[in-house]
């Protein structure tokens, strides 16, 4: 049986104006022009240039006050005589160096390098269409990874050109002769002989030795497992096999560099903010970047006062005006939307170098203090959520290096005393006892364990664990040397 009732709830929604500052939170420095230029060809109200009349100055002078809100229903005089929006520019304590254009690399992609040297071979033109089908299969850290008789049928069903395992694989080899040495293998171990084969004169014994114990130790040499690769090979000595693996462990495992895009490998980092030590004083500033000149277009005012003086009776006047009426909130809650992420960055930045006062004046992992987002919400009373979207996305130009506002944050660790400390620093420690351990008997994470109680840290074997791991250091085993 069906029955009616009636129910009260409560709800909270966004605001457009919200939604779009949260989205341009989130936006970091690099991508900023391209967002604003998105809405300035979208918003023909929306101006860049300089403020014709009125000036707004975000400095990092302190806390600044919310934009206030709007009220939704303005009358058309109001448009008129609004000045607030007629121009827009925030400054910030940089040299004007900071407007100029960062430099961006320049160089060729991983395949147009490998198209240039396929052009050199001389091959026919079935050749070409393999080697181009072969080149476009290799990721940007330099393998191919799809079977070879995947591509065969790539080439059948989508060019309509019939070949064989063998004539793919003929002109494959010819790839893996371009530079850089180690392209195109189809996995590590052909990678690392690739390298090898370009080093072979025949008479280098480390690497006759380093190439049988890849051909035939594979499994071992990636275990570390020497005596077992020393009985495979007949030999009696470490010594004969030590030379061929410092040379094997030398070679480059990513011949097409890091980019999993087949992009130059090297970008340059814009930062968001600029923090610099002026003889113990820290100044914050923003990236220049972060302060778009933008101002409302002065071109509506006569379509409005040909509005105002008419009879309001006009029906394509009256929807020109709606239109423009409906751009031009649109343009102001976008200025307002980059003044508000203006002064969120500020204000949370500002916070974070406060709380992390002792690391920013010199640099030292060990003055990390545990930190959350949590932390700095309640400071600049603020959501969790919003702070979260200026740490993930944002990074800080610093005197000792550029920065990800997350590596600021960490967990805290309690001490002997009682003290709390922050994780980073804890990783630290780790990271110098490996370095300093002896590479013959490297520590395992029960020693690591071990060793940091001695220091005063209450840690557990599974906690050291995870902290070697997110250091991207291998086990104990694998951490082994001749």
């Amino acid at each position: 049986m069906q029955k009616l009732g009636l129910t009260q709830s409560l709800q909270q929604k966004l605001s457009p104006q919200q939604i779009q500052f949260i989205k341009l939170l989130q936006v970091p420095t690099a991508e900023l022009e391209n967002r604003i230029e998105e809405e300035l060809e979208i918003n023909p109200v929306l101006e860049e240039g300089e403020p014709e009349e009125s000036e707004d100055e975000f400095k990092d002078d302190g806390v600044e006050e919310e934009a206030e809100s709007k009220e939704e229903d303005i009358d058309i005089k109001d448009y008129l005589q609004d000045d607030d929006y007629s121009g827009y520019k925030t400054h910030n304590d940089v040299d004007d160096d900071d407007d100029k254009e960062m430099p961006m690399p320049t160089s060729s992609s991983l395949q147009e390098t490998l198209m240039t040297q396929l052009g050199f071979l001389g091959l026919n033109d079935h050749q070409l269409t393999i080697g181009k089908q072969l080149i476009g299969s290799i990721e940007g850290d330099g393998y191919i990874r799809r079977d070879l008789e995947a591509i065969v049928n790539d080439l059948a069903f989508s060019q309509g050109v019939e070949t064989t395992l063998e004539e793919a694989e003929e002109v494959l080899k010819r790839i893996q002769a371009f530079d850089p040495a180690g392209i195109a293998a189809r996995n590590l171990q052909e990678c690392l002989l690739l390298q090898l084969e370009r080093m072979d004169d025949g008479q280098d014994v480390d690497v006759i030795v380093a190439k049988r114990i890849l051909n035939e130790c594979y499994d071992e040499f990636t275990k570390k497992h020497y005596q077992k690769i020393l009985k495979k090979l007949d030999l009696d000595d470490e010594d004969y096999i030590k030379d061929a693996i410092e040379l094997i462990v030398r070679l480059n495992p990513k011949p097409g560099g890091e980019s999993s895009s087949g992009m130059v490998k090297n970008q340059y980092v814009i930062p968001d903010f600029i923090l610099s030590n002026n003889n113990g004083k820290l100044e914050l500033a923003l990236n220049s970047r972060n302060a778009p000149e933008l101002r409302i277009s002065r071109s509506y005012n006569e379509m409005f006062k040909a509005y105002d003086k008419s009879d309001k009776k006009d029906k394509k006047l009256k929807e020109a005006v709606s239109f423009v009426k409906q751009k031009l909130d649109a343009a102001k809650w976008f200025i307002d939307a980059i003044r508000q992420r203006q002064l969120t960055l500020l204000r949370t930045m500002r916070a974070i170098v406060d709380f992390q006062y002792d690391y920013f004046q010199e640099g030292d992992e060990t003055k990390l203090k545990p930190m959350i987002l949590k932390d700095i919400a309640q400071i600049i009373n603020m959501d969790i959520s919003t702070v979260s979207r200026v740490a993930s996305s944002k990074t800080v130009q610093t005197d000792f290096g550029v920065y990800p506002l997350k590596y600021f944050f960490s967990e805290g660790i309690a001490t002997n005393t009682g003290e709390e400390v922050s994780s980073r620093e804890v990783k630290q420690i780790i990271k110098d006892l490996i370095e300093k351990e002896d590479k013959s008997k490297p520590f395992s994470d029960d020693k690591l364990e071990d060793l940091l109680k001695a220091k005063g840290y209450n840690i557990a074997r599974r906690t050291v664990a995870k902290y070697r791991e997110q250091l991207n250091i291998p086990v104990a085993r694998l951490r082994k040397e001749l």
